[in-house]
């Protein structure tokens, strides 16, 4: 059965999980990066988990509301817990230095692997789709992945904009 449910996975699938792999090793290293990469992967991560959700069950107030709550405590968690000095901001050269983590990756994985056992599971189990227990579970655990990339971009993108240049945190008198 695993064999047949591998080979009948489209080749795109394997394409996006090559290039989230890819993704989240870059995102393991220290680098320095703009703000638009950085917004990235949270708006792909984001447009799967509500592609998965308006496809398998539909835009309904029991979907929405399940991925807006998950979503919303996960942010506020992940914006109260992240770690300022991962993140220094360079807002004069329009860039951010970013410490490496794994987390992305991580994050990533579970996006991927939820949305690849919803499809088989849909697969096996059509009425799955209508269960509005499984529907609830499964929309609320992609509103707490999401929950933690968008948590986790918004605090940088404060972080940035509250970032002073480098010769105004000194009264410009940097080289005085």
């Amino acid at each position: 059965m695993f064999a047949q449910i591998i080979s009948h996975t489209p080749t795109w699938v394997w394409a996006l999980l090559a290039f989230m792999v890819y993704r989240g090793v870059v995102a393991s290293t220290d680098r320095e990066v703009t703000l638009k990469k950085i917004s990235i992967i949270p708006l792909v991560m984001l447009a799967l988990s509500w592609q998965g959700i308006a496809v398998t069950f539909g835009v309904t107030p029991l979907a929405v509301g399940c991925w807006l709550a998950s979503a919303g405590i996960a942010a506020a968690l992940n914006w109260r817990l992240f770690r300022k000095d991962r993140i220094v901001a360079y807002p004069e050269r329009g860039v951010l230095f970013q410490r490496g983590s794994w987390l992305p990756l991580a994050l990533m994985m579970a996006i991927f692997a939820t949305k690849y056992a919803v499809a088989v599971l849909l697969a096996i189990q059509p009425p799955l789709a209508r269960n509005a227990v499984f529907a609830a579970a499964i929309c609320a655990l992609y509103g707490v992945f999401n929950g933690m990339f968008i948590g986790r971009l918004l605090r940088i993108v404060a972080l940035y904009r509250n970032a002073q240049p480098a010769g105004e945190a000194y009264g410009g008198q940097l080289n005085n």
